[in-house]
Formats: C-alpha cells, sequence, structure tokens
C-alpha cells in the first residue's frame, strides 16, 4: 500500500508542478521561471491522500481472497475495520466509565434509545440503595468483529468481542466493598452489538445490545 500511494503522490506533485508551470511560462521556454511549491501545500495533498487509501473501495478489492466476514465488512460504506476497532475500544472505555459513574448525559450519545434506559433504570436502582461503581480499565487483550448483520431499515449491526481486564468494585452508602476486590484483577469477555445507518454521510456508531460471554 505504501509503494502504491508513493506512486500516486508523486504523479501529484507532477499534475501540480505542471499546472504551475503552464501558468507562468509565456509565449516561449525562455520565460520559465523556476518554481517553488509550498511544503503545506505537498503535506496537504499527502495526508489527503493517505486518508483517502485506508478505505479501498469494493472495486478495488479481490473478494475471492477475502473471508465470508470481510466480504460483508466492505460492503459498509467508508469502513475502515482498523479504525474502528480503535473506536469501538473507545467507546468501550467511555460507555463503562460513564455507566459507573451514573453519567446518563455521556451515555445518551454512546448509545441507542433503547439501551439507554436500560441502564438508567440500573443506575436509578443503584441511587435509590445509595450504591456505588467503581471500575478501572486496566487494557483489553483482545477486540475483534464477530460478525456483521444488514438489518431491513437500511441499518447495518457489528457484532465485537471485547476481552479485557478490569478491576469493578461496588459499594454501599458508608463506602463498604459489597462486591468485588480492588487487588483482583478480573479477565472480562463481552460481546457489544453496534448500529449504524448505511447513509455514507452518518459516521457514528451507537451501542444497541450488551451481553457476557
Amino acid at each position: 500500500m505504501s509503494g502504491y500511494l508513493d506512486i500516486i503522490f508523486l504523479l501529484v506533485l507532477v499534475v501540480i508542478i505542471f499546472s504551475k508551470l503552464k501558468s507562468v511560462l509565456g509565449t516561449g521556454a525562455e520565460d520559465a521561471k523556476v518554481i517553488m511549491i509550498p511544503k503545506e501545500q505537498f503535506e496537504k495533498v499527502y495526508h489527503e491522500l493517505k486518508k483517502n487509501t485506508l478505505n479501498e473501495s469494493v472495486a478495488t478489492v479481490d473478494l475471492d481472497k477475502l473471508s465470508p466476514l470481510d466480504r460483508d465488512l466492505v460492503k459498509i460504506p467508508n469502513f475502515n475495520k482498523n479504525v474502528f476497532i480503535k473506536g469501538a475500544q473507545k467507546a468501550f472505555e467511555m460507555i463503562l466509565s460513564a455507566f459507573s459513574k451514573g453519567d446518563a448525559r455521556t451515555l445518551s450519545k454512546l448509545v441507542n434509545g433503547e439501551l439507554l434506559k436500560k441502564f438508567e433504570e440500573v443506575i436509578k436502582d443503584r441511587k435509590e440503595q445509595g450504591i456505588t461503581s467503581e471500575t478501572d480499565l486496566i487494557g483489553f487483550v483482545e477486540t475483534e468483529v464477530e460478525s456483521v448483520k444488514f438489518l431491513e431499515n437500511d441499518k447495518v449491526n457489528l457484532v465485537v468481542k471485547f476481552v479485557s481486564e478490569q478491576v469493578n468494585l461496588l459499594k454501599d452508602a458508608q463506602g463498604e466493598v459489597i462486591e468485588g476486590d480492588e487487588n483482583y484483577v478480573q479477565t472480562i469477555s463481552d460481546v457489544w452489538t453496534f448500529e449504524k445507518s448505511l447513509n455514507p454521510k452518518v459516521t457514528n456508531w451507537l451501542l444497541c445490545s450488551t451481553k457476557k460471554c
């Protein structure tokens, strides 16, 4: 990919330079001037090319060489698996933290309406009982897209498995630990499902369901 990108980059530079030469060449070669392309313009072109080549279009992908899962993934507009996994991990961390803190406002931006109601019920129940939660995400052991499902309402669901190391505590109104151990790191497997519209203009994924493995 890097070699392909460098070739495209050089071609673009040739076009830019030719365009500049054409604008300053007079009626003859004697009018030609030395052209200095600004570094900022070079960098802008390079980074734009790099960004656009992250997502290979279906037309340039050999579908026969892809796994059944990857064949479905390339059907999602502007989808990049590596970028998605990084975003999913960040969402996992934010949702875990917001749920632990009872931050429904943050959750409303990351989960769909149906799941938000379930989270709010648990948050409300804990608050009424004086229970507080503390979650410390140590890190990820594994993050993998397990399956893809295209829905009739022009949405797509991605099922993602997270294996992470966490320390989880529940404390009562007096601050006493009633569940968990602050010195014990748990390895926890979660399966989360994210949903998004297939409209290319919609870029954000929302969590719509969770379950433990």
